[in-house]
């Protein structure tokens, strides 16, 4: 058995799943799981990617002690942080998460530089305070860019050094997510870098999903007791969940949901037009040179956030069935910054039902209630949006990941949008990252053959 293993971090916790086609079908474990999270560095919300790299070794080493060794291993994250590398590719400063406040401010510098019209024109990326380009304006101010070498996503930095190989390599899904590639060409924009006065040598070549990277060092077969390739997947999470979505036509809209709920499809080109940034579509890297055009939602982080203030006292489960019993009609704007990063998701929440005239939520029952509904009223939204952009009537909605789960969540879509909603892969995420390493290994032709393995809803 020819077994690989997807190593998908999240913004919550990570796991490891280890893959292998069975009887012309994708199967899966997982083997390891891992909590993941912000902390708070003198006042800085940072990621502890030492704590990370720990577990990724450690549910490595777990294919020896099951005696299931991979072909291959890959690593998929979240978009859009990075960290920067010194002569000595020592780090320079701390991994600031992407929901810290360092950003604030940081859309006006840029767009001083490069008027914000033209920046869409030439990347496909809306703005979102949250995106690389910004990052990096806040690092530049730091003076953080000056010792600088290379810039390296995530994915990209947890690749580097498992190999060790001393070369490094940007993966194209996420360096989409930095709001420096250029759309049409795939590659780093340099003149926007130029522009923004970011030193072009810390960008990294852009590879595909699929390209080997290397094997493990020394160092870290002596961990884990063996060796295998570091293939990148399709690294930035969302193109590797849609990469799993189980369709053979081109008429599919999917919902990538999870802390984000990103609803989209999959095209040809990208699409850079006036309209296309006037409501707020991105032009993401997709598996296969594609474009995968989207929308962020804020999507099960509201949710994940209420049950964290009430102290974990309710299930996921046990809030969509109170959710489900309230009449509630009060509805919230899920896009609005004010929910992005509030000290507290409850009161954000009452206020805004307060401000608008509506109904305050009291009871969890409520609370749930209003961010379900008010989701959904999002989806609906999105889906009409990208309908009038391309054209085309999509029949049905493929939600994928964690958030396949909300079984209330999927009737309220169904029922709000119109469309036929079909929920999973649960673990579209990580099947996405093994397609990628399957077709680099030669068990499918494509992508399109991959799909077709994949285990039925």
């Amino acid at each position: 058995m020819k077994y690989y293993l997807a190593i998908d971090i999240g913004a919550s916790s990570g796991r490891h799943m280890l893959c292998c086609v069975k009887n012309s079908k994708i199967e899966y474990e997982e083997i390891h799981r891992f909590p993941n999270g912000v902390v708070d560095r003198n006042g800085t919300l940072c990621w502890d990617l030492d704590a990370l790299y720990a577990e990724i070794l450690a549910g490595i080493g777990r294919c020896a002690e099951i005696g299931k060794i991979p072909i291959s291993v890959g690593i998929d994250t979240w978009g859009v942080d990075f960290v920067l590398l010194g002569e000595s590719d020592n780090l320079i400063g701390d991994t600031v998460a992407y929901r810290d406040s360092r950003t604030m401010g940081m859309d006006e510098e840029v767009f001083k530089l490069i008027p914000e019209a033209e920046l869409y024109s030439r990347t496909g990326v809306p703005k979102m305070i949250y995106n690389t380009i910004y990052q990096l304006m806040a690092a530049k101010k730091a003076g953080l860019l000056n010792g600088a070498k290379k810039m390296l996503m995530i994915p990209d930095y947890l690749h580097y050094r498992l190999t060790g190989s001393g070369i490094a390599k940007t993966e194209y899904t996420n360096a989409t997510t930095t709001g420096l590639v250029n759309a049409a060409t795939g590659q780093w924009d340099k003149e926007v870098i130029k522009i923004c006065g970011y030193p072009a040598e810390i960008f990294q070549e852009i590879v595909q999903p699929g390209t080997t990277l290397g094997g493990f060092t020394s160092e870290v077969q002596g961990i884990v007791g063996f060796d295998a390739k570091v293939v990148a997947p399709a690294t930035h999470d969302t193109a590797s969940a849609i990469a799993a979505v189980p369709a053979q036509t081109s008429d599919v809209l999917y919902i990538s949901s999870g802390t984000w709920s990103i609803i989209g499809t999959e095209k040809e080109k990208p699409d850079t037009s006036a309209v296309s940034m006037a409501k707020g579509f991105s032009n993401g890297g997709g598996y296969g040179n594609r474009t995968i055009y989207l929308k962020n939602i804020m999507g099960l982080w509201m949710i994940q956030s209420v049950k964290k203030e009430l102290g974990d006292e309710y299930s996921f489960a046990e809030l969509c069935t109170l959710a489900e019993a309230e009449t509630i009609a009060s509805l919230i704007d899920c896009n609005h910054r004010r929910f992005f990063a509030p000290k507290s998701m409850i009161d954000e929440i009452k206020n805004a039902c307060k401000e608008s005239g509506q109904t305050i939520p009291h009871t969890p029952g409520q609370l749930a209630a209003v961010i379900y509904n008010s989701l959904a009223a999002c989806y609906k939204t999105a889906a009409k949006e990208l309908e009038d952009i391309t054209g085309v009537a999509y029949p049905a909605i493929n939600i994928i990941g964690g958030g396949a789960n909300a079984t209330y969540l999927n009737e309220l879509t169904e029922k709000v949008t119109g469309k036929k909603v079909y929920a999973g892969p649960t673990e579209a995420t990580a099947i996405g990252n093994a397609l990628a390493q399957m077709i680099a290994a030669g068990e499918f032709k494509d992508i399109a053959e991959a799909r077709k393995r994949i285990l039925p809803l």
